[in-house]
Order: C-alpha cells, then sequence, then structure tokens
C-alpha cells in the first residue's frame, strides 16, 4: 500500500480524500479525534479539535514520520463514548476483522460523534481490473498500477453494517473514475474521465467516501438542547386564515 502511494495512481486518490475530508472535517467540532491509519494522507489537517492523534498498528508505525499511537484497530485504548471524531482512511481493508473494527469505533465515538469513511470500490474499473488479472494470474507487476483491492469492501456493505452499529450515513460520494495507468502524463489526458464518470456512472468510481453520524436511541436532551426543546414546545402555534380566491394570508392580529 505504501510503495503503491508514491505511484502517479496513488497521488491522484490521496489528492482527491485530502480534498473530500478537508472540506468534512473543517466544520465538525470536538476535543478529541482519531484518525486510525494511513499516515500519509493528513486526514486530520483542517479539524481545530485540541486533541489529535493518528493511530497505526504495530508494524506500520516504523514508516510514520511524527510520533503516533500503536495499536489494534479493533482494540482501540480509549474509554467508551470519549472521542467526537474519527476518520479511517483505508483501516476498515487493512484490519483482521472490520467488522469488529467499527464496533469498537462505536464504542469509543461519543453520541452524535462522526465517523469518516475511505475505502476502494471492489465494484469499479480497478476493482474488474484486479479480478481480471488475479484470473488470468497476471504477475504483480502487471497490476502495480492498481491499488491493493484486497480485502476491499463494497460501499453497500459497509453502510449496512453502519445500520446495524445504529449509524446514520449523512453523506456518500465516489470518486476517481480514471483508468488505472502507470504513467502521469496519460492520467493527466484521462482527467475527463471524472468529469463523465461523475455525471454518468457515479457508483463506479474507485474510491468513495462515507460520513456518518452515531445515533443513540432514548438519548435524552441535557443543557441548551433540553432548553431549546421546552422552548418550542411552549411557543403558541400563529394559525393564520386564508382571504379570497387568491391564496393570501392575512396577517395575525395582535
Amino acid at each position: 500500500m505504501s510503495r503503491w502511494l508514491t505511484s502517479p495512481m496513488g497521488s491522484y486518490v490521496l489528492q482527491w480524500e485530502q480534498f473530500c475530508l478537508g472540506q468534512a472535517v473543517v466544520d465538525t467540532f470536538g476535543y478529541h479525534a482519531l484518525q486510525l491509519g494511513l499516515p500519509e494522507l493528513e486526514g486530520l489537517r483542517e479539524n481545530r479539535m485540541p486533541h489529535r492523534w493518528v493511530a497505526l498498528r504495530s508494524k506500520d508505525a516504523a514508516r510514520a514520520a511524527s510520533c503516533v499511537l500503536q495499536c489494534d484497530f479493533d482494540a482501540l485504548p480509549f474509554p467508551s463514548q470519549s472521542l467526537d471524531l474519527i476518520v479511517l482512511p483505508h483501516a476498515l481493508e487493512l484490519s483482521n476483522d472490520p467488522h469488529l473494527t467499527l464496533s469498537e469505533v462505536e464504542r469509543v465515538l461519543v453520541p452524535e460523534g462522526r465517523l469518516m469513511i475511505l475505502g476502494f470500490n471492489p465494484h469499479s474499473l480497478w476493482g474488474w481490473e484486479d479480478r481480471l488479472r488475479h484470473a488470468f494470474k497476471s504477475s504483480p507487476a502487471d497490476g502495480a498500477r492498481v491499488p491493493p483491492m484486497q480485502g476491499a469492501l463494497a460501499y453497500r456493505r459497509v453502510r449496512d453494517w453502519l445500520r446495524l452499529l445504529s449509524f446514520e450515513v449523512e453523506d456518500a460520494r465516489f470518486g476517481c473514475w480514471r483508468p488505472a495507468v502507470s504513467s502521469s502524463q496519460w492520467l493527466d489526458r484521462m482527467r475527463w474521465w471524472d468529469r463523465m464518470g461523475e455525471r454518468w456512472w457515479p457508483v463506479l468510481g474507485g474510491v468513495y467516501f462515507i460520513t456518518a453520524v452515531k445515533r443513540v436511541r432514548g438519548m435524552r436532551l441535557v443543557g441548551l438542547a433540553r432548553r431549546q426543546a421546552q422552548q418550542r414546545r411552549a411557543n403558541p402555534a400563529v394559525v393564520t386564515s386564508m382571504s379570497g380566491h387568491g391564496g393570501h394570508p392575512e396577517s395575525p392580529s395582535h
């Protein structure tokens, strides 16, 4: 994975993912944020929370430029309901048990906390090329331009897992429709594929980005949220009558 990210295709994917995360995390507020895996992507760079960490598996920590947490993704060293934002850039694909990793993420997120997931789409052109390469037993060098699709999870499967864990998918988008090539010149020439793909075959993008919110059933409102809810219930409804045939409401009398 780290070697592929230095290729033209890897830079292309990182650029799209950095743009998506930069837009998504800038307005996500709280105190504690965590990124699991892929230190090459600065997923929390635009976020303004005072406490931000990058966690890597022990075997991946050696390639990180800065001090990071070392832990298993399915056993996070945080108390329950203690994090406001978690970013998973391809962490589910690298995890030994992706469903258990999601369950652990749900445990440490606060109610209404946000989860952002990036993953390779196995139903994209890249996924089909990877399957053909394995079917014809091509050498690994022949598929070096294709991202590592082993462990890639379909968007619908991830969405279903999130629903089972009481997450609500707030936004989902696909990106990176250009064919996998090994030359940066050819990659630039094919930029029109992104415009066509976004318009005509969006779900066939090579990468997907999901934003989800942790919902807690029966959660009680406290503080300002409770006072606002009580105020809304206390305010009387204003009824207006319709006069004439034009359908214009009359102003309420005082």
